[in-house]
């Protein structure tokens, strides 16, 4: 590659492959350096490589390739190891056929890899995306090649093209000549138009995985004749997320930035201002045991190590993330190596939460993670959001609380003192109920044994002294949900409306046990049963308007207004007109 070709994405090359040295005094990136120039070199896209090799096998080879992916996957990359496979000619010049193995020193081949080849044209969608540049291409493809076996368009961010630029381009993408096969490379699939994605042959290519990214990263290294740690190497990629590019680039920084003949894990921490795990561990754990003081002051020390409080958020959030895994599928690998001493500290301390506490935290924390990306002193914000998880980590879940509270209970009792510290004298995790003895006021019994046992002869009764004693939602449940076949001492029997919780009858035996202490057998009836109170109620109301419009004064108002209606019905007080007493009194709307 020359001097100007622009820098592209590097999937960088498997183990055993090298790249061109570049020419002395004249450094070029690491990701530049080792950009693989064949199919063999890329790592990680096994199913992409497997899908060409037999395309171009049978001689099956789509006009049309889209790539999408994350950035730093190999995007780019790719499409020019297709441009190159498409027109190579082998290193006799008498190769008459595509191949999956381009021989890289023909001159189709280096003039491609030079971005210098007259049939291999790409274009930044970022930068023309308009109509008069997709014109350009439609005029180009009517013409044969110059010199290669085939014309190929590679259009980067395909993406950004314009509306009227996709619909210029449809056409010809549908029914191309034989001799132009397009590539279109994107990081935002959704933003391609379904009408262009039906016309290519898709390929997702995919983040390469850690362990993977750690051996490519630790060949690259002997190459150039550098030494890293493990945990230096474990640290680049995790920090890469799946980005041969980033972690390319990461590489390359770590060996400007280190002295010293082995790259250490802690050079890495100091140069991304990532934390300890192990002190973030440490940091988790005194936060969800309430210790706000040490917490803060553990915080303050990676703070002064250099630490990023962004970075220390989202390794708080990969902990939780990692917990809960562990609780809900134990075995589970993630952010701790499965034999080392964390991962078994993860396991101990994941026995002592529970999933509604985890869940809490990770919900607290992903808050907290945008406030410190926002903040304008990050540090103060990450101290606010671990303060508000640790006085939270002590509640109850808000479903018991809610339970609580409709049922009359107390309100929690504050869980700790203000300065954070338990009552205790052992750090507590504090994530269950009956962990925390003093976190939960009793909830006051609604009526006691010593009380007067009520007795009830209809629903009437049994809805207002659920209602009195704490129970509204079974006082609405009592009015419209039940049609009353018996109820007599220690016996009630009902048939329920389709509507009416498949819980009510044993929420009804325990309420009345608790009420009248004594013991009541509630059973639900098939059919039958009174009208429920709301129809009772209902009927009346109707009767009785039935019954006004009966009066001879109201039909002749109804008759003097057409259209009126009857809105209301109501008594009028003796009072209010003197000695005299009227018939009632209907309230009209006049339309």
């Amino acid at each position: 590659m020359d001097d100007t070709e622009a820098p592209s994405l590097g999937l960088g090359l498997a183990p055993g492959s090298s790249g061109s040295a570049a020419p002395s005094g004249d450094y070029k990136v690491l990701a530049r350096k080792y950009r693989p120039s064949d199919f063999t070199g890329l790592i990680g896209q096994e199913a992409l490589v497997r899908t060409l090799s037999n395309a171009f096998a049978t001689g099956r080879i789509a006009h049309a390739f889209m790539l999408t992916g994350v950035r730093g996957v190999g995007k780019t990359t790719t499409a020019r190891i297709i441009a190159r496979a498409l027109n190579c000619i082998g290193p006799d010049g008498k190769r008459t056929e595509p191949t999956i193995h381009p021989c890289g020193v023909c001159e189709p081949c280096r003039a491609i890899a030079e971005s210098r080849h007259v049939d291999v044209q790409e274009m930044d969608a970022a930068s023309r995306t308009g109509i008069d540049d997709v014109r350009e291409i439609i005029e180009g493809v009517r013409y044969a090649p110059a010199s290669a076996r085939y014309k190929v368009y590679i259009i980067d961010e395909v993406h950004m093209l314009s509306k009227q630029a996709f619909n210029g381009l449809l056409k010809t993408l549908e029914e191309p000549p034989p001799h132009v096969k397009f590539v279109f490379a994107t990081t935002e699939i959704r933003k391609v138009p379904v009408t262009v994605l039906s016309r290519c042959q898709r390929f997702d290519l995919r983040r390469i995985e850690t362990a993977e990214l750690i051996k490519h990263l630790e060949n690259i290294a002997g190459q150039e004749g550098v030494r890293l740690e493990d945990a230096a190497l474990a640290l680049v990629a995790r920090a890469a997320e799946g980005s041969v590019r980033d972690a390319l680039s990461l590489l390359d920084q770590a060996i400007a930035h280190g002295t010293e003949t082995v790259i250490t894990a802690d050079t890495i921490r100091g140069m991304l201002g990532l934390a300890d795990r192990g002190r973030v561990l440490d940091l988790f754990e005194k936060v969800m045991g309430g210790e706000v003081a040490a917490a803060l002051s553990s915080l303050g020390e990676l703070y002064d190590r250099g630490a990023d409080p962004l970075a220390v958020m989202q390794d708080l959030l990969e902990i939780t993330h990692f917990l809960t895994r562990i609780k809900v599928a134990p075995g589970a690998e993630g952010f701790f190596d499965g034999a080392s001493s964390e991962a078994k500290r993860s396991a101990e301390m994941a026995a002592k939460l529970t999933v509604p506490s985890l869940t809490r935290a990770w919900t607290m924390l992903l808050k907290g993670l945008f406030e410190v990306r926002d903040a304008a002193r990050p540090v103060q914000a990450l101290e606010m959001a671990l303060i508000r998880l640790a006085y939270a980590a002590d509640l109850p879940p808000a479903d018991k609380l809610v339970r609580d509270l409709m049922e009359g209970g107390a309100a929690p009792a504050a869980p700790r003192n203000p300065g954070g510290a338990p009552t205790g004298g052992a750090p507590r995790m504090a994530v269950s109920n009956h962990e925390r003895p003093t976190a939960i006021a009793a909830p006051a019994p609604m009526v006691s044994a010593a009380d007067n046992a009520p007795t009830f002869h209809n629903l009437e009764e049994l809805a207002a002294y659920a209602q009195s004693h704490g129970a509204p939602l079974l006082k609405v449940h009592i009015e419209n949900d039940m049609h009353l076949v018996r109820i007599e001492p220690g016996r009630l029997e009902f048939v329920p409306t389709p509507r009416a919780p498949r819980t009510l009858p044993a929420d009804l035996a325990q309420r009345l046990k608790d009420w009248t202490a004594t013991r009541w057998t509630v059973t639900v009836a098939k059919d039958g049963g009174a009208p429920t109170i709301a129809e009772q109620k209902k009927a009346a109301k109707q009767a009785r308007h039935e019954a006004v419009l009966q009066e001879p004064l109201v039909r002749a108002v109804m008759d003097r207004f057409p259209g009126a209606e009857i809105i209301a019905v109501r008594d009028v007080v003796p009072s209010e007109i003197g000695t005299e007493t009227e018939a009632p009194m209907p309230e009209v709307d006049e339309d």
